[in-house]
């Protein structure tokens, strides 16, 4: 009996000593646990405080410029000037309803209104969701807003007409003596202060008519926009136009983001929905179709 009890001991330390050990392999080493799953646009959007509940409240410039919206003015929203906001054509149309569908919205659960562009990163409370009209980050714009990653990464350019002494200028140096134009508040209007420096004070404008008009009156020689706007201009607004190049980056890389009121709960969820639309191919895709046109210029090296 007594080497049957101790046969019985033994087998229970071998059986102990090769019972498998809790798995951890697939345990999380990125502080969630095993039971979290990542959290997607829509699902982040659903916590979101909006301004209109149910809907979607989107800013954007009116008149609403090519190749930025597309499709023309409609009767059903005559308000909007060159395009209607709510076809969604356009690269700037096209992208923010694939990010509203990211974060689970329908095109009937969308509201566009005007905003005045230098309205669109000013300080306080916003009566929108968030605002897209061709708006660069920069360090000083973010004291005021929030702001979402880049959905395009832009180039400055320089529009001319045929016949100006600017025409085939290849160099910053060529450009000491023009009289350059943008509008207020703009990256473009820096980029001329900063980085070009001429010799003549630059002009400011408004907005953007206002520089193409004086462009047309010869009372500057030239505007500095970025480059898909400038093709626009050279297409549709001044016929004469030329797009003498495009500027090379100083610094970091300039990008367009949406612009959100300070701490707004959506912005996590804009940045979550412009990575799935990067990830997937989708604003890729969105550039090719309304920017692929407007992508080259000889390059004005400095």
């Amino acid at each position: 009996m007594r080497k049957f009890l101790f046969g019985l001991a033994m087998l229970a330390i071998v059986a102990a000593a090769c019972a498998p050990e809790d798995d951890t392999s697939s345990a999380p080493t990125d502080g969630t646990t095993a039971t979290d799953t990542p959290v997607d646009a829509a699902t982040c959007a659903a916590d979101a405080s909006l301004v209109n509940d149910g809907m979607l409240t989107i800013g954007t410039g009116n008149p609403a410029f090519p190749p930025w919206w597309e499709g023309g003015t409609t009767q059903a929203h005559k308000e909007w000037e060159f395009n209607d906001p709510y076809l969604g054509e356009g690269f700037e149309g096209a992208t923010v309803f694939a990010v509203a569908e990211q974060l689970g919205f329908t095109p009937e659960q969308i509201e566009f209104v005007p905003v005045p562009f230098n309205k669109s990163f000013a300080p306080g409370p916003k009566d929108f969701d968030f605002v897209l009209q061709q708006i660069s980050y920069s360090d000083k714009r973010e004291q005021a807003v929030d702001f979402s990653d880049s959905y395009y990464d832009v180039n400055q350019a320089l529009v001319s007409v045929k016949g100006s002494d600017l025409e085939g200028a290849t160099t910053l140096a060529e450009l000491q003596g023009a009289k350059l134009g943008a509008p207020l508040g703009t990256t473009s209007f820096d980029y001329i202060d900063q980085n070009i420096q001429p010799t003549e004070e630059p002009a400011v404008y408004n907005d953007l008519n206002g520089a193409v008009q004086a462009l047309k009156n010869g009372q500057i020689d030239g505007i500095v926009v970025d480059l898909p706007t400038a093709f626009f201009i050279t297409a549709v607004q001044i016929p004469k136009g030329i797009i003498v190049g495009q500027f090379p980056t100083v610094g970091a890389q300039e990008y367009f983001a949406l612009a959100l009121e300070k701490g707004s709960t959506l912005t996590e969820c804009l940045d979550l929905a412009i990575g799935a639309l990067k990830d997937d191919g989708t604003l890729a895709s969105i550039q090719q179709e309304w920017l692929s046109d407007n992508t080259s210029a000889p390059v004005i090296e400095g």
